[in-house]
């Protein structure tokens, strides 16, 4: 017997698959939306991975062009979120408070204390003992008496207290 020619027998293959397909139609159309929805969410994805993606890149650019603000408005601090205390151990009219203040050195375990910012400040705390912290704070009230100074160096302190 002599072959079918290609064609005959390609056009014949494709007419049985089409019948299976058919066949199959039924199941394939019920999961067909799951199907379409989570290849819209897979894609969705990934768009939004480029996006990020790109948005890193582009911050690791731009971030060599512009200095980083040493403390930015919106950050918050765990040891901020307690109201401050701004009491002075001496009243404002007190004639002896100028005298307090030229008294008053700067401790020596940290001699450079009136240059530091508050977050540097901040980063230098947790070395500190309670004995340390309450000197720095008498000083900060005799000189400064910078209420955001003086605010953190209180709840420093209640703080290591209560760790103790």
């Amino acid at each position: 017997m002599k072959p079918l020619p290609l064609g005959v027998r390609i056009a014949a293959g494709l007419a049985v698959t089409a019948l299976e397909q058919a066949r199959k139609l039924p199941q394939q159309l019920a999961g067909l939306p799951l199907t379409v929805v989570s290849e819209a969410m897979q894609l969705s994805m990934r768009v939004q991975q480029h996006v990020t993606e790109l948005a890193i890149k582009g911050d690791d650019v731009l971030s060599g062009l512009r200095p980083a603000e040493e403390e930015p408005e919106w950050a918050t601090f765990d040891e901020e979120e307690t109201p401050v205390t701004t009491s002075q151990e001496t009243p404002a009219d007190d004639p002896w408070e100028e005298e307090v203040r030229a008294i008053a050195e700067v401790p020596e375990f940290l001699p450079t204390y009136d240059e530091l910012s508050i977050a540097q400040l901040r980063a230098r705390l947790r070395n500190l003992d309670v004995g340390q912290l309450e000197e720095l704070l008498r000083y900060e009230k005799a000189h400064e008496s910078r209420p955001e100074f003086v605010g953190m160096l209180n709840r420093r302190i209640a703080t290591v207290k209560t760790q103790s």
